[in-house]
């Protein structure tokens, strides 16, 4: 069958959400070969994936996924990566800003496939543990608000893919499946997507799913995150209907930033950056105000406040008040006692 639809797919035929579950399936019980893996995910990032296609493959990752059960209502905040900006990691210093002002966050990620840092790459340099259970995720979330779930340990059927991702290089159709298949089923989320086509494609396929309330969003400077730098398009998904619209930082509050003031080289740099912006230590005013724009726009989707702009005054208190810089002590205390139970 696998070899079949690849057939299809190079006359340039789309998916179907049945058929592409199918062939994820295949891939994610080892039943797919390497080269028809790589043949798969590089057909469908040349053309672009569809809605449809989209969908099916997140209805399959998440059959196969460990799942993480908590009771109160999640949110996650993560982009596809693949942008090439070679930004320092602005989703997962929003994640640690937004747990600390106590919304849940069950944070889904993992090492950088495609960029500079990963989401784990960078909470490893800023000392905190990745490696939780089902159960320790659980328990972080009732005592610290936030968990990290590792995607290779929540998505073990994601191994016959890794050996092909790291032949490609180049970000696939994986990128994005990974914001869709969050293990701990998060309803509200903040996603991020490298260009407008990807962005409303995503959309499209969130109002397949019926995720309760998404925000995604996509720069006009190619960044999978709210920009700094000038523009960003943005479609709000809630009650199945998708709402669009754009905002510039000026229309939020803040003053717009340049790319090369928050883009960074290691996992140790962007640690490095974003333990300065939570103690004030920084100057850099891109950095802070990306930061900012993307808390804002969590708190907008999390419910607690009424737009992105009262969410970003409310972040900035919690950067001036220390809440942001207690809670990544918080995290990496918390992390480090669950890691050795």
């Amino acid at each position: 069958m696998f070899q079949k639809k690849l057939k299809e797919l190079v006359k340039g035929k789309t998916l179907t959400e049945q058929e592409a579950a199918e062939l994820m399936d295949e891939i994610m019980e080892g039943r797919a070969d390497p080269c028809q893996i790589a043949g798969f995910l590089s057909l469908l990032s040349m053309r672009g994936e569809t809605a449809d296609e989209l969908a099916g493959c997140v209805r399959s990752m998440r059959a196969h996924a460990k799942p993480v059960h908590y009771d109160k209502e999640l949110l996650d905040i993560v982009g596809t990566g693949g942008d090439g900006t070679a930004t320092f990691n602005i989703s997962t210093a929003s994640a640690i800003l937004l747990s600390g002002l106590g919304v849940n966050v069950a944070k889904h990620g993992n090492r950088s496939v495609s960029s500079t840092s990963g989401a784990a790459d960078v909470l490893e340099a800023l000392g905190i543990s990745i490696r939780t259970t089902p159960e320790q995720a659980a328990s972080l979330l009732e005592q610290t608000h936030m968990c990290f779930l590792f995607a290779p340990l929540y998505h073990a059927s994601m191994k016959y893919a890794i050996e092909p991702r790291k032949a490609l290089g180049f970000r696939t159709i994986f990128n994005m499946l990974g914001p869709l298949t969050n293990p701990a089923g998060a309803e509200r989320q903040l996603l991020g997507v490298y260009s407008r086509k990807a962005a409303e494609a995503y959309a499209n396929a969130i109002v397949k799913l019926g995720t309760r309330r998404a925000l995604v969003v996509t720069g006009d400077d190619g960044m999978d995150e709210l920009t700094i730098t000038g523009r960003t398009r943005a479609y709000l998904i809630e009650d199945q209907r998708i709402h669009s619209f754009s905002l510039m930082p000026e229309d939020v509050g803040l003053s717009a930033g340049r790319l090369e003031d928050i883009q960074v080289k290691t996992p140790a740099e962007s640690a490095a950056l974003i333990e300065a912006i939570f103690s004030g230590k920084t100057q850099n005013r891109s950095a802070m105000n990306a930061v900012l724009l993307n808390a804002g726009a969590g708190l907008y989707v999390a419910g607690r406040m009424d737009s992105i702009a009262e969410g970003i005054h409310e972040a900035n208190r919690a950067i001036e008040n220390g809440k942001a810089l207690e809670q990544l002590n918080l995290l990496r205390t918390q992390t480090e006692e669950v890691s050795h139970v």
